[in-house]
């Protein structure tokens, strides 16, 4: 809260906020700075124009964007038409551009011909759109691809044909992006794990997925992707006529884009499941490269597989928290070269164009990252390198303010500098991965399998999976017998891996005892994973063996867990319980107490903490999570020993109900509370009746709401229903304050987070100053004034810092304290005491950040009486004798 002619800045709500960031390119002066430029930060050389604003002509909020024949800008709004600009040339007088909306077909407004589009691409000689819609009387159209034909030559998008409609759940979750493929002759989209994998002509990853997980399912306690199965999101690829398609790839949670690079090579940027955050099975936003017939393991609930296991690709690059957009490369751009070789990743939630260096290294990329462009708001949704080279980009979405942005350098860029990345530039490996994905197709001639069969041992991890691929597209007989006679411990894994995807129940007896005769001790850590992978496929496919062979299996694995390793124990602790191992709840249970998080696990580019204070809607509960987070790897053993049936006794069962409380006071994502209470309930389905009652009540029961999701709140909550308060809304409500009610008032403060920051009365948190006086000091409406626009006035006393780094990207935090080479910043007002140190060798300049560090909108969850009764408090500083709690008689006594 920035108290106008204060000589500090008033913080009433949490320590967060977003940073705003001025242009660094230095421009002539040319009057007034457009605000919405002003906000966004850039590399030096780059200059950025705002182009429009569409919701400023009631033309909705844009989300997808692709460039005609004639160099003319196609827009969609989510929920609406299209529109088509003709943009003023870079360094126009005016960059007004001339807009059309498409009236496509035989329709009248109101109604819509063509729209509600989440993609759209401009190829042969057509339009493809990609809807997202449930039919109505406004657009008739439901979700799936169309393309849209000019055939009379009017300029006018008049024939549509339907080329496919897709089953699911219309949605965010949806069918979103195309690409020209590169060789001009195809069509590649992508589509969110909402949509049904529709039937294919031609499948490059088999046919056979499914959930092959031992993990003991917990789906998502709010409902999220609940129905959703094996095998998520997709990518595919097609003729123009939409007449041949070929499923390329799957896995995905929701990569809303992708991008293929000069080499030929797909990228695609995928969605994390921000309410899993905090938890084992959580997966940051990644870049993925999409091979043929790659798999990248999604699967509802907390059965998302391991990016370590075999039979899925790892991430090139994990980013971290955000919302993905736009992915595109800078090919076509008129860049530096450093810049036009990038593939930009859009990020919606937290306002970042991150620019991806990608370098070939063995058959895939090693990769690096930056921020190229950052600002707050940026809710970033499609973008495109246009045909002058500069890069177009748009925000908008749900229903958003929406603006479209071009972004060009202007400085010298010199030919002999261009360096395009050739497919046969690219390594070996990556030739040898190509050479094995020419048999990933059905009928594939034999010669593939002699091809195949030494490179399953392929120590380079893409190599191996495009290995096994083509196995699985040959036919079983011509490689069943000669897979479970291998001797090389590799090889033999790797076919029993494929064997078992596509084998039937109870065939699975032969290939355990194949791999029960590896050496597992001379296997490094790669071989084990894969080793322990392949049996829980084999388990989860073909079902549990006979007594004997389950035996020899639990003694051939007992002896080696734990392996004090999270990634093997985790692994080893699923297939022992699973298999009723005598010791395995005693083991799994004596690693529960103890084990501790791989900070290098998934490690991501941009670290949660720097996220905090760029969103005023996730900072907050990022920075209360960061605060108090769970235990990832005690809670995967928590769950696995919830469906454990053998092993108990009382002492085992009072340790691991007694976690389950405790493990209740941490913050998780937004359905951490409901797993752990699923867990728990699964537990609770193996003990004895009569000791239910007591278990029960030691696992936290009596914590919990009815529907196990949240925890009982004991404290008075507003009632709503809130507004977007403004001061001119709020401030006439408080020309008569007398009778007010002290405890509700209190109980508003701590539920508008005002307490966390603040003292009153000697409570409260000491990150913001101390409010006891504040009455006596600040009328009304200055409170108002800065609880509502506290980013108009900020105090140098509580400003945040913002460090640019030489090697891109920014730490935003408050500054505590510098030495000769450190600065120490703060960025959680929930932790505080957790300090991150930043070399000063690495820092290429310092700045205040221009927006405050306290949240806006909190008092948004108010009434009229719910935000009286604070602001009573406030005036009050707390005390029960000041007059707003007394009635009007009194007070005129």
């Amino acid at each position: 809260m920035n108290l106008k002619n204060s000589s500090y800045t008033l913080l009433l709500i949490p320590f967060l906020l977003v940073m705003v960031i001025g242009c660094n390119k230095k421009t002539e002066d040319k009057g007034p700075i457009d605000p919405k430029v002003a906000k966004l930060k850039l590399p030096d050389g780059f200059v950025a124009e705002h182009i429009y604003s569409p919701g400023d002509n009631d033309q909705g909020s844009w989300v997808a964007m692709t460039f005609d024949d004639k160099n003319r800008l196609i827009t969609a709004d989510q929920y609406g038409f299209l529109y088509r600009l003709e943009i003023p040339e870079i360094g126009s007088d005016s960059l007004a551009p001339k807009i059309e909306k498409l009236i496509v077909g035989n329709v009248s407004e109101p109604q819509v011909g063509m729209g509600y589009a989440q993609g759209l691409l401009y190829a042969f000689n057509s339009l493809y759109v990609m809807v997202n819609h449930n039919a109505n009387e406004n657009f008739e159209k439901s979700t799936g691809l169309y393309r849209l034909e000019d055939k009379d030559g009017d300029d006018q998008y008049e024939t549509v044909t339907q080329i496919r409609g897709f089953t699911g759940e219309p949605g965010e979750h949806g069918p979103h992006s195309m690409k020209l493929s590169p060789d001009g002759k195809s069509i590649y989209l992508i589509a969110g794990n909402h949509v049904d994998v529709p039937e294919m002509d031609a499948y490059r990853l088999p046919k056979v997925w499914d959930e092959d997980n031992l993990f003991p399912l917990i789906k998502d306690p709010r409902g999220h992707a609940n129905n959703r199965m094996a095998p998520g999101g997709w990518i595919a690829k097609i003729d123009p006529e939409g007449t041949n398609w070929e499923l390329i790839s799957a896995g995905f949670r929701n990569a809303f884009d992708f991008a293929i690079n000069e080499a030929g090579d797909m990228f695609a940027y995928d969605a994390d499941m921000e309410w899993d955050f905090g938890m084992p099975w959580y997966r940051p936003t990644r870049i993925n490269h999409v091979t043929s017939g790659s798999e990248f393991g999604w699967r509802t609930g907390n059965s998302k597989w391991s990016p370590n296991f075999p039979d899925n690709l790892p991430a090139v690059l994990n980013i971290g928290q955000g919302s993905p957009t736009n992915a595109m490369f800078g090919t076509h751009a008129k860049f530096p070269e450093k810049y036009r070789t990038a593939l930009y990743a859009f990020d919606w939630s937290f306002g970042i164009i991150y620019a991806i260096h990608l370098k070939p290294a063995g058959a895939t990329y090693e990769a690096t990252a930056e921020e190229f462009i950052s600002g707050s708001p940026l809710p970033l949704t499609d973008g495109e390198i246009g045909p002058d080279g500069a890069m177009y980009f748009m925000t908008g979405g749900r229903r958003l303010e929406s603006d479209l942005y071009r972004v060009y350098y202007d400085g010298e860029i010199k030919a002999s500098e261009k360096k395009p990345l050739l497919a046969s530039d690219l390594p070996q490996e990556a030739k040898l991965r190509r050479q094995l994905e020419e048999f990933h197709v059905s009928d594939a001639p034999a010669a593939g399998l002699d091809l195949a069969w030494p490179n399953l041992k392929h120590s380079d991890r893409f190599v191996q999976y495009a290995a096994r691929i083509v196995l699985e597209h040959q036919p079983v007989n011509s490689w069943k017998a000669k897979a479970l006679a291998e001797k090389d411990p590799a090889t033999l894994t790797q076919t029993m891996i494929a064997l078992a995807r596509h084998s039937g129940k109870g065939q699975g007896e032969p290939m355990i005892q194949a791999l029960i005769g590896i050496d597992y001790g001379s296997l490094n850590e790669k071989g084990k994973q894969d080793l322990l992978r392949a049996f829980e496929l084999i388990l989860y496919r073909q079902g549990t063996p006979n007594a004997t062979v389950k035996n020899q299996l639990i003694a051939y694995l007992d002896p080696n867990f734990p392996a004090n390793d999270n990634d093997l124990d985790r692994s080893l602790s699923v297939l022992l319980v699973h298999l009723d191992a005598p010791t395995a709840v005693e083991k799994t249970l004596a690693l529960l107490k103890n084990a501790k998080d791989d900070p290098e696990y998934q490690k991501t580019f941009i670290s949660s903490s720097d996220l905090v204070l760029r969103n005023p809607q996730y900072g907050l509960d990022i920075a209360q999570m960061l605060a108090n987070v769970p235990p990832a790897q005690q809670t995967y053993y928590a769950t696995v020993l919830g469906n454990a049936k053998a092993g108990w006794n009382p002492d085992l069962r009072n340790e691991y109900f007694t976690w389950i409380q405790n493990a209740f006071k941490y913050k998780g994502g937004r359905s951490y509370v409901g797993f752990i209470d699923r867990a728990r309930k699964m537990a609770l389905t193996h003990v004895d009746q009569k000791d239910f009652d007591l278990y029960n009540e030691m696992s936290g029961a009596a914590l919990l709401t009815g529907s196990g999701n949240d925890l009982v709140v004991s404290d008075v909550q507003p009632e709503g229903p809130g507004r977007r308060w403004t001061v001119e809304e709020a401030l006439p409500l408080m020309a008569d304050l007398s009778g007010r009610d002290l405890v509700k008032g209190k109980a508003m403060y701590s539920a508008t987070l005002c307490l966390s920051c603040h003292t009153m009365q000697g409570e409260g948190g000491i990150i913001g100053p101390d409010l006891t006086q504040l009455g006596t000091r600040f009328s009304a409406k200055d409170i108002l004034e800065s609880t509502i626009n506290p980013s108009d006035v900020i105090s140098e006393q509580y400003h945040s810092t913002i460090f640019e780094l030489k090697a891109g990207g920014s730490v935003v935090g408050r500054l505590t304290d510098e030495d000769g080479t450190h600065y120490f910043v703060s960025q959680n007002p929930f932790a505080p005491e957790t300090i991150r140190t930043v070399a000063k060798s690495e820092v290429a300049s310092t700045k205040n950040s221009d927006v405050s560090i306290m949240l806006p909108g909190m008092i948004n969850r108010l009434n009229e009486e719910e935000l009286k009764d604070l602001m009573a408090y406030l005036i009050s500083g707390g005390n029960p004798d000041h007059e707003v709690y007394q009635d009007k008689k009194m007070t005129a006594k």
